[in-house]
């Protein structure tokens, strides 16, 4: 192997690569981002035959079992499927103030509270201020250390001295190699300080948390630059006016990604959410007209989520109509349709379409094929449509939820309280099957709801629960308003 030096003209954001250096960079469209450095490689030599290592058939390869240590946080153990692997790395990512250090400090408090050596290296906060947050969580055990440095070369000293079970590198971005010779929170030093840590954990069989923060649409060069380095790579994700948080593992090499976990942020810390009804379902009000409930799936996890929709005439709808007839604006005909809601007299302002933990574009396409379906002309309506306790809905599988919620805040004809939906709708109207449907089922069971509009579809649901089919939106819609003469009704 020979060591040559080579001129580099690196983005510090994103990590691109540039052969001339340049003012604005070519992946990010960063101004100013391009660093010139100088690096040593290594290049290609011939290997002795004796050194080289034979390839082994697959089945002659002896495996011993995993054995994971719980962290004692159990929605994390969930996550990562029993607890943290010795001589693991785990990237915990996530937005700036979202709560990552607690939990990471809560890890720490609990596996120390056992009997475990942990090391916490607060390359953000002084052992005062670490020593501060921690009080505030609970009692201080005394086999957690900490350490307040930045050098490398410092941690893997006091990692090496110590041999703790788990270290939480808080966070990594501040972490620094001076053989590298760039500013910290570069793309080369993160890497460099990543794969030193990694190469630490593997030699000690010792587990090593990652703290990285994010932004919103994770271009952040941290994060980024070390899914491919870490065995483990958790999002914590959440709204910051909402005391949720969900943590879930988009890599995981010791098990399934498919796990959630949840927690509520409180005064004493992250806190486990078992029970999901007192969260999303506590402070409903079930006669509300635009109110629905959605039997959602995160990961592995059914979640039954409020849907709250609101539509009325805006600032631009002045000389519109806005009544619904004699008969509510049912057609005696078609009791799945409606005429005369919004009718326009003249030109008004457009509409309003305000969507929170929704996608815009889907509610965009609901309301189209909604108001073909039930001849309500949201066109002419300003509509607010909010998932309910800051989680996302970004399944297909909550349309016909969001689409009941649309029609009962236009008509003000609550959604039965009992009533729960799932299903897909297409742009023909026509409602479509959803994966794991028996596994929601059986949760709006367990939630005391006692019948299930979904598509005809669907498989049969758990004892007490009634299955409402519908093959069209129009079948469905028609139920608000005829709760008696029920379409399709399965028992």
């Amino acid at each position: 192997m020979v060591l040559k030096d080579q001129m580099v003209h690196q983005c510090t954001e994103c990590g691109t690569t540039s052969p001339k250096w340049v003012g604005r960079c070519t992946g990010c469209d960063g101004w100013g981002t391009v660093e010139t450095s100088t690096v040593r490689r290594a290049t290609r030599s011939r290997v002795a035959p004796s050194s080289v290592r034979p390839a082994l058939p697959l089945t002659a390869v002896e495996t011993a079992p995993m054995q994971c240590r719980p962290t004692g946080v159990g929605e994390l153990d969930r996550v990562l499927g029993g607890g943290l692997a010795p001589g693991s790395v785990t990237l915990l990512g996530g937005e700036p103030g979202i709560g990552k250090s607690t939990l990471a400090l809560q890890v720490l408090l609990a596996m120390a509270a056992l009997g475990d050596v942990c090391l916490l290296v607060s390359a953000e906060e002084s052992a005062a201020q670490v020593r501060l947050r921690a009080g505030r969580l609970g009692p201080l055990p005394e086999h957690l250390l900490v350490l307040a440095d930045t050098n490398l070369a410092a941690v893997a000293a006091a990692v090496d001295a110590a041999r703790p079970v788990v270290v939480v590198v808080d966070s990594i971005q501040t972490v620094c190699d001076p053989d590298v010779g760039t500013a910290a929170g570069s793309v080369a030093q993160v890497r460099a300080c990543a794969q030193a840590l990694t190469r630490l954990a593997k030699d000690l069989d010792i587990a090593i948390i990652l703290v990285g923060h994010v932004t919103k649409d994770g271009a952040l060069a941290g994060p980024r630059a070390l899914e491919h380095v870490v065995d483990t790579v958790l999002s914590f994700e959440g709204d910051r006016h909402h005391a949720l948080r969900l943590l879930r593992a988009l890599k995981h090499r010791f098990g399934p990604t498919g796990e959630l976990g949840l927690f509520e942020m409180s005064d004493a810390g992250m806190r486990g959410v078992v029970d999901t009804g007192v969260l999303f379902l506590g402070d409903r009000r079930p006669s509300t007209p635009g109110s629905a409930i959605v039997a959602a799936l995160e990961g592995r996890r059914p979640l039954l989520v409020e849907v709250q929709a609101l539509a009325v005439a805006g600032a631009g709808a002045a000389g519109q109509s806005t009544d619904f007839g004699a008969s509510g604006g049912w057609d005696d005909h078609d009791a799945g349709h409606v005429s005369g809601v919004g009718r326009t007299r003249w030109g008004s302002a457009p509409p309003r379409r305000s969507a929170q933990g929704i996608d815009g574009g889907r509610l965009a396409q609901l309301l189209a094929v909604t108001e073909r379906a039930t001849r309500i002309r949201f066109g002419t309506l300003d509509v607010f449509v909010s998932a309910v306790g800051g989680v996302r809905l970004t399944e297909p599988a909550a349309d016909l939820g969001i689409a009941l919620a649309l029609v009962s805040a236009a008509l003000e004809v609550p959604v039965p309280a009992d009533l729960v939906a799932l299903g897909e709708v297409g742009l023909g109207g026509e409602l479509r099957q959803v994966p794991h449907a028996a596994q929601r089922l059986a949760e709006a069971a367990r939630h005391g709801f006692r019948r299930a509009l979904l598509p005809a579809s669907g498989p049969d649901g758990p004892d007490g629960l009634e299955l409402i089919r519908a093959v069209t939106l129009s079948d469905a819609v028609s139920y608000l308003r005829r709760p008696v003469a029920r379409p399709r009704a399965v028992g």
